[in-house]
């Protein structure tokens, strides 16, 4: 190959690596400082987060309204207005539909993330209910109810099409796992590494469990030595476990086996701005974690924050 064809095939291969990088999300924004407190409405009271590229939804426990928050610019604006119910647990799908978990209400709904348009709602229970927490698998959203010991399962249909109201079915927990009364029971919810089983916190007695979604039969997921007391949102992101325990203002890391049946904790993480976060998202490699500030009186003019850290 003579110098001529060598340089011009070496100027190809710099120009493609160059064009390659410079779209690359983690760099998109060098220059710019991301925030590591972005504020939201006063007297939001958050409690669920779900991320997408550079933007995060939250939800209020409050008034059920979602915002939408740029992370790069700590700018935001309503998505979707109050509901006068709660809105919780929130996870966005690759279509960008928000599926927010309702509360005291016993149900759920299917929001737009462009629009703000509700595109489905899923009545699961009558009260006494709190739905609390849902994750997304590749066949159905599945919630938690902190006050009944079962899971709700919304299937999805072909290419992800949402189903009809009465497709919603309830699967009883067995096994292992025992109802507390009169009390937060079951929180955050994910899915194992390897895909087949699901993993559930219980917030009052600090165990986490191993779901079989075809049959509801638990386990206790073995994390010798630590307790996940006040465990509230969940986030696995491969083999780690994050697991955020609001009262404690810190985020558990456990390194679990691929079934999910066993796990080590290898850290945990806090803030000085922590002030009892209750969930948490990954967004822009960095961690985001809404402050409920459950010890706070709530009032139309207390302020609300997220707080972002590094993961670990």
């Amino acid at each position: 190959m003579n110098r001529r064809l060598r340089t011009a095939l070496a100027l190809t291969l710099t120009g493609t690596l160059l064009t390659t990088v410079a779209v690359t999300p983690a760099q998109a924004h060098p220059a710019q400082r991301l925030p590591d407190v972005i504020a939201l409405p006063d007297g939001f009271q958050p409690e669920g987060i779900a991320t997408a590229g550079r933007y995060a939804f939250l939800g209020s426990r409050a008034t059920g309204a979602i915002q939408r928050v740029d992370l790069v610019t700590g700018r935001g604006s309503q998505l979707s207005p109050p509901t006068g119910t709660p809105s919780l647990g929130l996870k966005i799908d690759q279509q960008g539909r928000l599926f927010v978990a309702g509360g005291t209400t016993g149900d759920a709904r299917v929001v737009d993330t462009r629009t703000g348009q509700v595109l489905a709602t899923y009545t699961f229970a009558g009260a006494p209910s709190f739905v609390n927490d849902v994750v997304l698998t590749r066949d159905a959203a599945w919630f938690t109810d902190s006050y009944r010991p079962v899971l709700y399962r919304v299937p999805f249909g072909r290419h992800g099409a949402l189903p009809a109201a009465d497709a919603v079915t309830t699967v009883p927990l067995t096994g292992a796992y025992q109802q507390v009364p009169d009390t937060i029971n079951l929180n955050g919810i994910v899915d194992t590494p390897d895909g087949r089983a699901l993993i559930v916190v219980q917030s009052n007695t600090g165990n986490l469990f191993r779901v079989d979604p075809g049959t509801g039969a638990t386990t206790v997921v073995d994390v010798p030595g630590h307790s996940f007391v006040a465990g509230d949102g969940l986030l696995r992101d491969g083999d780690t476990l994050y697991v955020v325990q609001n009262r404690l203002q810190q985020i558990t890391v456990v390194a679990l086996d691929r079934a999910g049946t066993s796990g080590t904790v290898t850290g945990t993480l806090t803030d000085p701005d922590f002030d009892v976060p209750t969930t948490v998202a990954k967004a822009l490699g960095r961690l985001y974690l809404p402050n409920a500030r459950f010890t706070t009186t709530p009032t139309p003019t207390t302020p609300y924050a997220i707080v972002a850290v590094r993961p670990a």
